[in-house]
């Protein structure tokens, strides 16, 4: 991860503070029902899995008004402990098992960041205990997970929140609002991409417990303080494995390598902007160019999707080693508009008009306070929490999410394209 996505992860946590005093500006909420909490009760959160993204969560969490970090949870010792001191509660609860803390009856909403190989279990078992639920991205390992997933959530009560916040953006959704205008013409094509690299020594997603660092723990004694076989939960059953437990997104057994980590957020970002929902097909190459570690995914994805009946394609370029970039463009016949940055790194954006078009009222650009600021994400989930409403990334754009970046790992795996069967939910 480069120096810009750090400063973006930086940001995120500083602008929870801002945009706390914009918890009435959230887009549209459904009306209120009678078991919305009042505004002046305060909401009980408990935090499941404090590691890399969930101690930056926490962070979130605690600095929006009226919200009280109640509970934390993780199977690290050293992780619960953060929890505990990030929590500004002195009587926070600690738990080794979440299910101990989805039965804590002082929790009324948890945010899940543990490893994605536990987001369906866990999600499930919060819907059953009727906790609202802000969950880290990629939603699900698998198809069938993500259909459970969506199908109990739509079938509660339960407010859901998949956790991308570049939907938070204020120039996103002036851009979606001047596309929904047609102001580009049919858009034909869209590119993202992630890119990132360290030195040798240090090589990518090698980092232990925060993004970057380096050093070493001492593997006994992260051992001694570990419940591994919490940890693993429905994972293949191996000895305590440090490299698998700190760098488990080089895994397949735990997550899904940069489809559901980096491509899920560019390609979530486009599906706010444009909202054509799942592709049709999907080709992908993924290979292992450098970093020849014991890592099972590739350090460079490239999948190009067909939307068939737009007549457009979208690809994502992904590279562990060049920092080359790939802010998000909207390519379209008679304009393109290109942001300033990746999904979540977005502030701004130009507009650059086809030679042929003669339009003189298109705009340039981003016009900084024509649109109202937006709740950032985490006060999105909790705004939504008291009125009932429907947050920006709910159950069905996760479902959108999650078959769109297994498309492109079973294109990988199976060596060719792949189509999406809409009546069957399938990858074929």
């Amino acid at each position: 991860m480069n120096d810009s996505n750090n400063q973006t992860r930086r940001e995120f946590l500083r602008d929870t503070s801002r945009a706390a005093t914009a918890l009435v500006a959230a887009s549209s909420f459904a009306p209120a029902i009678l078991t919305a909490k009042a505004p002046t009760e305060t909401i009980g959160v408990g935090c499941i899995g404090l590691g890399t993204r969930g101690g930056d969560l926490i962070n979130a969490v605690v600095a929006v008004p009226g919200v009280k970090v109640v509970a934390v949870c993780d199977a690290y010792g050293p992780h619960r402990q953060k929890g505990v001191e990030r929590s500004r509660n002195p009587d926070v609860k600690t738990y080794v098992d979440y299910r101990e803390l989805l039965a804590d009856k002082n929790v009324d909403a948890v945010v899940i960041a543990s490893p994605d190989h536990w987001h369906c279990q866990m999600v499930l078992d919060a819907v059953k205990a009727g906790k609202d639920i802000y969950c880290e991205k990629g939603f699900a390992r698998t198809l069938p997970e993500a259909k459970r997933m969506r199908d109990a959530l739509k079938k509660s009560r339960v407010v859901f929140q998949l956790g991308h916040h570049a939907r938070q953006s204020t120039a996103a959704l002036q851009a979606r609002e001047l596309i929904a205008q047609g102001i580009l013409g049919p858009i034909t094509m869209v590119r993202t991409g992630r890119f990132m690299s360290s030195d040798p020594a240090h090589p990518m997603w090698r980092w232990y417990g925060y993004y970057m660092r380096w050093e070493r723990p001492e593997p006994a004694l992260v051992e001694r303080e570990l419940d591994w076989k919490m940890w693993l939960g429905s994972a293949p059953k191996i000895p305590f494995n440090e490299r698998h437990f700190w760098h488990w997104r080089c895994y397949w057994p735990y997550g899904t390598g940069q489809a559901g980590d980096l491509l899920s957020h560019e390609m979530d970002f486009v599906q706010y902007l444009l909202g054509h929902g799942i592709p049709d097909t999907c080709n992908c190459s993924g290979l292992n160019s450098l970093l020849k570690d014991d890592r099972e995914v590739p350090d460079t994805w490239i999948a190009a999707y067909e939307f068939e009946k737009l007549g457009r394609t979208v690809t994502f370029t992904g590279s562990m080693n060049t920092n080359v970039g790939q802010p998000v463009e909207i390519c379209g016949k008679d304009a393109s508009l290109r942001f300033d940055g990746i999904a979540h790194d977005v502030n701004s954006f130009s507009i650059q008009k086809e030679g042929y078009n003669a339009r003189k009222d298109l705009p340039e650009g981003y016009d900084r306070g024509k649109t109202p600021p937006q709740p950032n994400h985490m006060v999105d989930f909790f705004n939504c929490v008291r009125s009932r409403g429907t947050p920006k990334c709910p159950a069905d754009e996760a479902f959108i999410e999650t078959a769109t970046y297994l498309m492109s790992v079973e294109a990988h795996k199976r060596k060719r394209q792949v189509r999406w069967d809409a009546a069957k939910e399938e990858i074929i």
